[in-house]
């Protein structure tokens, strides 16, 4: 077989903390122990690049709060029916809740899965303010000119941060065939990543802006777009950008194709709790970072409101995140991550998970719980007898 991703016996390359031994598809097959062991130390599996952190931004002890459950759930039964590794919880940029779970703790670096499809996006808004960027109008072709012969030739940065490129693509987790499983692997053209070699004969299906459809593929050429139009890694942008200067509390790591030194845009970020919860702080501030503004003006509210429809009603889908009608926005991972902004409450929410599959109505609907849960709790600290929250779609 040929060498995918993450391959055994791959060479240790800079930034990397040991040999990696795994196949990128392997992290959708893991059993429950290996899960629960892996997603704290991806970096034992993975090639990364570490994201080199500042001086800790301050989050300071705020009133304790108590989720509301409308079942009478409690906090730790939730957790411990879905394998929650850790939870927290800001308004107004106080530690409202903090739990952990599995074994954590506050310096456990957890993976995100998809909720760095966010980060990645949050960059694109620092390439443009620094000018790398020109315009979202642009062709992909611009920034990634091997993508030229195929599908995407007509597409546009703005419609990658859509997935609205109109590209066939497959993102079942349980099945291997599919593109989200084959796109690490495959044969390699020199100096080209893997990466854009699997989606670049990709055909189409739509036209370009027609039609949503959830693609991580998709996330990884807007990482790559962003690393050639910066001239940096991710890892490198992310940590001048904002791990340094906003000073999140511990380094991050994001995962690499072990070959090409690729960062995996749609995916692979590790961070601890609290830094998750920092970064949706930073947001709730606007993005400014050791007093200077990080993204382009307007960005924030343009990335975090619904540009694509996903047949949802009162949601939708942003610049690479989730959105509510009602302003709230959300970075979403499979296994339970979560990274949830409600500007009108001035909260944010991170749940970092192992749960046993990748995603599912059940566990969906469990989560929305839980963020129902604690917006209830924020907005009546003390619900009359019988008062019942309202009631909130799941999240994907």
């Amino acid at each position: 077989m040929m060498r995918g991703l993450f391959a055994a016996g791959a060479l240790l390359l800079a930034g990397c903390a040991t040999v990696p031994h795994a196949r990128r598809t392997d992290v959708l097959f893991w059993n429950q122990p290996q899960r629960e062991a892996n997603f704290r130390a991806m970096q034992a599996q993975y090639a990364s690049n570490s994201v080199r952190h500042g001086t800790a931004h301050p989050l300071p002890a705020g009133v304790p709060l108590t989720p509301a459950f409308d079942d009478g759930t409690t906090l730790d039964a939730y957790m411990a029916e879905h394998h929650v590794a850790g939870v927290m919880v800001l308004q107004d940029g106080k530690v409202r809740l903090e739990r952990y779970g599995l074994g954590a703790d506050p310096n456990t670096r957890w993976t995100s899965f998809s909720v760095a499809k966010s980060f990645t996006s949050t960059l694109v808004g620092a390439a443009l303010r620094d000018g790398a960027i020109h315009s979202l109008d642009d062709k992909v072709t611009r920034y990634i000119p091997e993508l030229g012969a195929g599908a995407y030739r007509d597409v546009t940065v703005r419609q990658l941060l859509t997935m609205t490129s109109g590209v066939r693509w497959n993102e079942d987790y349980a099945d291997p065939r599919s593109d989200v499983a084959q796109m690490y692997e495959g044969h390699r053209i020199a100096g080209q990543p893997l990466l854009v070699t699997y989606m670049a004969p990709l055909p189409r299906e739509y036209a370009p802006g027609a039609t949503w459809v959830y693609k991580t593929g998709e996330t990884d050429l807007i990482g790559i777009l962003v690393t050639r139009a910066t001239g940096k890694s991710l890892a490198a942008y992310l940590s001048e950008k904002i791990w340094r200067p906003y000073g999140m509390a511990n380094d991050a790591l994001w995962l690499k194709d072990d070959v090409d030194g690729t960062e995996a845009g749609g995916s692979g970020v590790s961070a601890t709790l609290g830094d998750y919860a920092r970064l949706g702080q930073f947001l709730l501030d606007g993005g400014v970072a050791a007093g200077h503004a990080v993204l382009a003006e307007g960005w924030l509210a343009d990335a975090t409101k619904k540009h694509a429809d996903i047949g949802v009603p009162g949601r939708g889908y942003g610049y690479q995140w989730w959105t509510w009608d009602n302003g709230a926005f959300a970075g979403i991972g499979i296994f339970g991550q979560l990274l949830y902004v409600d500007p009108a409450r001035r909260l944010v929410i991170v749940q970092l998970a192992a749960w046993p599959v990748a995603t599912d109505d059940a566990q969906a609907k469990a989560r929305a719980a839980f963020v129902q849960a604690i917006t209830t709790a924020a907005d009546h600290p003390h619900p009359p007898v019988g008062a019942r929250p309202r009631a909130m779609r799941p999240l994907q």
